[in-house]
């Protein structure tokens, strides 16, 4: 298979998209991340009713997101997981959010892959949508799970970073975050989209400053947002021309040192996430770290 070309690459090379199925794109290059998070289908496109901003919505997503069976899921969720786990570096960690629809599936193949689950994050938002039929609890959380490539090579956790952010005290497994905010939405909005806030906290979290990020389900690249205003870099995979559209206009707001140093205000304003000063970065790093991607 022929070396993929680029949908889009930043000017200094630190934000990269690539358009297609992200399986088939991972096995045609080889290259080595530190972390990956992916978002992908929930597989709960079935025809409900949410409310959003106080007006009814379908809850669909699209074809992408619709439920093939248990065990049609199941088989997608691995082959991609598969195809992630030989682009992490051994000491590399994964994070994949959920609801009940898919989580299970993604767990049953950490399992399988031989992954090591090291915690199951309770996203708990602040402003969730109500419960229209008032037949049953409101859903107001997500799930995430992390867990490291190898069961008995070491990984990274920036614990006293977590503890600092969290007060002074180790930070636990529910993070109490809003979800997306009217300004991360000046691009347009992904129907999935996630918030800056909780995406920051899981980079600082899991990587240092220059590493790899991969999302294979990117999106509106949130991931990539979070991952070049804090200093490390990035590769996104989407197959939807107009979501890879949003990513891009969005990496373009930070060529404006002004428009990041707004994002990090209203981030510290909503998660309390940069109250160290010496964590941000107002224009692109210059890192030499690691390796260049092949393409």
């Amino acid at each position: 298979m022929s070396m993929p070309t680029a949908y889009y690459k930043s000017q200094d090379k630190n934000f990269t998209l690539l358009q297609g199925d992200c399986v088939e794109l991972l096995n045609s290059f080889d290259f080595k991340f530190d972390m990956i998070f992916a978002d992908p289908p929930y597989h709960l496109s079935n025809g409900g009713i949410s409310i959003q901003s106080g007006v009814p919505v379908s809850v669909n997503k699209g074809k992408w997101d619709k439920s093939q069976g248990f065990e049609e899921d199941y088989k997608f969720d691995k082959r991609w997981l598969a195809a992630c786990r030989e682009h992490l570096k051994s000491d590399g960690t994964i994070w994949v959010s959920g609801t009940y629809h898919n989580i299970f599936s993604v767990a049953r193949c950490f399992s399988e892959l031989n992954f090591k689950i090291l915690n199951c994050i309770t996203w708990v938002k602040t402003n969730p949508p109500p419960n229209l039929s008032c037949r049953y609890f409101t859903y107001s959380a997500e799930y995430i799970l992390w867990a490291r490539k190898e069961q008995k090579v070491a990984h990274y956790y920036n614990y006293e970073l977590m503890k600092k952010i969290n007060g002074g005290t180790q930070m636990r497994d529910v993070w109490t975050l809003p979800a997306i905010a009217p300004w991360e939405k000046s691009c347009g909005k992904h129907p999935t989209q996630k918030p800056l806030c909780v995406l920051s906290r899981i980079i600082l979290a899991s990587t240092k400053p220059g590493a790899w990020i991969l999302d294979p389900f990117t999106g509106s690249s949130t991931t990539g947002i979070a991952a070049n205003l804090l200093g490390r870099r990035f590769l996104g995979i989407d197959q939807e021309e107009k979501f890879l559209k949003m990513s891009k206009s969005r990496r373009e707001e930070l060529d404006s040192v002004s428009c990041r140093e707004e994002m990090f205000e209203k981030l510290e304003k909503q998660a309390k996430l940069f109250q160290d000063r010496d964590i941000r970065v107002l224009c692109a790093p210059e890192i030499n770290y690691g390796q260049e991607l092949p393409f």
